[in-house]
């Protein structure tokens, strides 16, 4: 997929978004999410009303593994959701 220079900085967010995540188990306090959600919905405002609709409907419901992996080329990859959107 062709990423515009605001998806690709969705992409990198959601990557530091699962990073961070992934170590609050072992971390001795528990990092701040909150700024980056907000960056996630400040730059999903950003985006242009052509934007691929998948992209839009997966980043307004907060399905950001679905984001992540169309964002990567791998939308097949994603599984239906209970929406009946893949």
């Amino acid at each position: 997929m062709t990423s515009t220079p605001i998806e690709k900085q969705i992409l990198q967010t959601i990557l530091n978004l699962e990073t961070t995540v992934a170590r609050m188990g072992t971390a001795q306090t528990k990092p701040d999410l909150l700024p980056l959600f907000q960056k996630l919905d400040e730059l999903t405002s950003q985006l242009p009303s052509s934007t691929n609709p998948s992209l839009l409907h997966y980043l307004h419901k907060k399905s950001y593994m679905k984001a992540r992996l169309l964002l990567e080329g791998r939308d097949a990859d994603n599984q239906v959701g209970n929406c009946g959107h893949v």
